[in-house]
């Protein structure tokens, strides 16, 4: 029997929202319902209301595949969210969810939640391949056309057209300046299909800079069966992650927005100095851990992590080679970050997998590791363990882990093959990121 709103009294072993969901209005529109929204900007607008907020509801997108929505919506929204450590896995059950729509057949439903009234809010967790950008950053319209911008234009003119106040777009994305870089790809587009609306969305949205932090691997079949075990309902929806959370949000929105600060959120000016540690220190190292672990014969980041010469240079990465790139801010402690991230990633309770942190890694490591690489040029030092990692890289791209999961992997692939590593740096690497022809 699944989780749903009738059976969800038969749930037992785990800590449950107590309002009333069926009395709540659609708040927020999210982009890429997938595993690491439900674990966490999903999560803390669940707590969020729990804790006395009102109307902040979800509706999920999902802009090609069924899939989610077929786990989601037999379930009325509910899924089950499990925080593992070594000491064991706590149970919460979220309802801050009310839908899933799927762009392939539903645009018009998705622009229509976009426009109305009480929707303050579009969130997205797209990946950095979903916002559609050319090699030189830009925005590549063609890509577009598939993506969300065309739906938010829509949804936008409606707004404008009667007289409803603009929408605070929030990026939850593994972006640098992930706000900025969304406001100007979203302002690309409207200049090139809308430019009626262009000033329209300058002077009424507004587009937050975030950093999220919470290490969420795939759930497997294994994760789900031990969680029906302990619910007694199967959860097809069911999300496995750690105890750690973080999601520092910069206080610039459009309108109202919920109190995430209620559930840990944490609401600052500045967000750039957490987002480059995240994304030099965690991620970089997550990359380096992967690409060289699965050369290593590693399955997963804690047998990776528990490799003494890969632990070693991981370390290296997070405190000799990113750290010294990154002005902390007030009360920012990058040596405590960068001990904690080595036992995060040491948890056995959590089975992530190298092979998916190694997806994407064109879009990935620019801002992971050559950001990294080009500031410590800048102050005449080498990175060594940047450099094995994309050496590590490279044997990937050549398809050493197995078919590789990329936007750019036929074109990635054909240079690695024909140039050796040394050839190939010279070719790809270079001050201003990947140069991909």
């Amino acid at each position: 029997m699944r989780i749903s709103a009738a059976t969800l009294p038969q749930a037992r072993g785990a800590a449950r929202f107590g309002y009333d969901r069926e009395a709540q209005k659609v708040g927020i529109v999210h982009f890429g319902i997938g595993a690491f929204h439900r674990a966490h900007q999903a999560w803390y607008t669940d707590r969020a209301m729990e804790a006395g907020d009102r109307d902040w509801m979800i509706a999920g997108v999902s802009l090609r595949s069924a899939a989610v929505a077929e786990q989601m919506n037999p379930q009325d929204g509910l899924y089950t969210v499990a925080e593992r450590s070594a000491a064991g896995t706590d149970l919460r059950i979220v309802g801050a969810v009310r839908e899933v729509l799927v762009g392939t057949g539903e645009a018009g439903a998705i622009v229509a939640r976009l426009a109305a009234p009480e929707t303050r809010i579009a969130s997205f967790t797209v990946t950095e391949k979903g916002y559609c950008r050319a090699a030189d950053g830009s925005l590549d319209l063609n890509l577009a056309e598939g993506g969300f911008y065309p739906l938010l234009a829509d949804a936008m003119r409606q707004r404008r057209d009667a007289g409803i106040a603009g929408l605070t777009l929030l990026s939850c994305d593994n972006l640098a300046d992930n706000g900025k870089q969304l406001a100007r790809l979203m302002g690309e587009y409207l200049f090139a299909r809308a430019p009626d609306l262009a000033s329209w969305f300058e002077g009424e949205c507004r587009c937050p800079a975030t950093m999220i932090d919470r290490i969420v691997p795939a759930t497997t079949g294994a994760d789900r069966a031990e969680i029906e075990a302990a619910l007694g309902l199967s959860d097809e929806a069911a999300v496995v992650t750690e105890r750690f959370s973080q999601w520092v949000i910069e206080d610039r929105f459009a309108g109202a927005r919920p109190r995430w600060e209620a559930a840990g959120a944490q609401l600052v000016s500045d967000v750039a100095p957490y987002e480059m540690a995240k994304l030099r220190m965690l991620n970089g190292a997550h990359s380096l851990l992967a690409y060289c672990g699965l050369a290593a014969g590693h399955t997963y980041v804690h047998e990776a992590v528990a490799d003494p010469g890969l632990r070693a240079l991981a370390e290296r990465l997070m405190r000799e080679e990113a750290a010294p790139t990154v002005q902390a801010a007030p009360g920012q402690d990058l040596v405590a970050y960068a001990d904690e991230l080595i036992a995060r990633f040491a948890n056995p309770a959590l089975d992530h997998r190298l092979i998916q942190i190694a997806m994407d890694g064109s879009q990935k490591i620019p801002q992971r590791w050559l950001e990294t690489l080009e500031a410590n040029r800048r102050m005449g030092r080498t990175c060594p363990a940047i450099e094995a990692g994309l050496t590590g890289w490279f044997h990937h791209l050549r398809g050493a882990n197995g078919p590789v999961d990329d936007p750019l992997a036929d074109r990635l692939g054909s240079m690695a093959r024909a140039h050796d590593d040394l050839q190939l740096r010279d070719l790809l690497v270079g001050p201003q990121g990947l140069r991909i022809e």
